[in-house]
């Protein structure tokens, strides 16, 4: 199994940056992609970005540019961050920490709790 922890949600205004973080530990070893999704009150959830065990990394539309994901492979913990710039009200969600590992050759997906960001006009 695998544990994520999120944190650095908030309320900001427009134009404002955060920063999330999402600590993966557990079963660690065979996660290749790790990943933020966003889901606002009303609408499906939403992919972010993606970043790979290679470093390869894939964006929204929406958020492209502003934007930026990265992690780090720590031997006992992974993490994974969302660096926010210029933010809009429209990022408003509950952002979500994805990883995903290979296990018999299936893809599993873990999620996190969720962290709450708020932009205000």
């Amino acid at each position: 199994q695998v544990q994520l922890v999120e944190s650095g949600g908030g309320l900001v205004q427009a134009g404002g940056s955060l920063r999330l973080s999402c600590a993966a530990s557990g079963i660690i070893f065979s996660i290749n992609v790790m990943g933020w999704y966003r889901q606002a009150p009303g609408k499906q959830r939403e992919l972010v970005a993606t970043i790979t065990s290679t470093g390869s990394t894939n964006y929204s539309d929406s958020v492209k540019g502003r934007f930026t994901i990265s992690r780090d492979n720590a031997q006992s913990t992974k993490y994974v961050y969302l660096e926010m710039n210029s933010l809009k009200p429209e990022d408003t969600a509950v952002y979500y920490c994805n990883v995903r590992r290979v296990v018999l050759g299936n893809f599993v997906n873990y999620w996190g709790q969720g962290t709450q960001v708020t932009v205000s006009s």
